[in-house]
């Protein structure tokens, strides 16, 4: 609640958590296919730093922008599973989730009922085009809510 006695929107919230206690999720699918030079490890897809995509990629692009706003983390997810995990792990205030319809309400669902202290605030953007390889998101929209809070 806000001191005004109104409920605060996602957005709201998200915005007035710190950067360095947001994490940003992301689906793997949003690489390119095709010649993404980027490997799949444990802790999800790590991008070469001297990748020619970088600049094109929706990947690059936000992993960079989290970075230099000083996310505490960024986890680029196979699936639901190891992204559950990496917010475990990292115990964040703040989640900016982007992920398909189906895994963002399951995400939101499991973080819900997790065991925590204190429940993070999960904003979420859902695909613009799905299904598993070459998906798409609308990046200047996620580069807005990466960004909530710094005006």
């Amino acid at each position: 609640m806000c001191a005004d006695n109104r409920v605060l929107t996602c957005e709201e919230a998200f915005a007035r958590v710190p950067m360095g206690e947001r994490v940003l999720l992301l689906p793997h699918c949003l690489r390119p296919s095709e010649d993404c030079p980027g490997k799949v490890t444990r802790d999800g897809l790590q991008c070469p730093q001297d990748c020619t995509h970088r600049g094109e990629c929706a990947i690059g692009r936000l992993r960079d922008e989290a970075e230099r706003l000083g996310y505490k983390g960024i986890c680029v997810a196979p699936g639901g599973a190891m992204a559950l995990r990496f917010v475990k792990e990292t115990a964040p205030k703040g989640i900016l989730a982007i992920a398909c319809h189906k895994e963002l309400l399951e995400g939101v669902q499991a973080v819900e009922e997790a065991p925590a202290e204190e429940k993070p605030v999960i904003l979420t953007l859902p695909l613009l085009r799905d299904g598993c390889v070459d998906t798409l998101v609308d990046v200047d929209e996620a580069l807005r809510r990466l960004k909530l809070g710094t005006e």
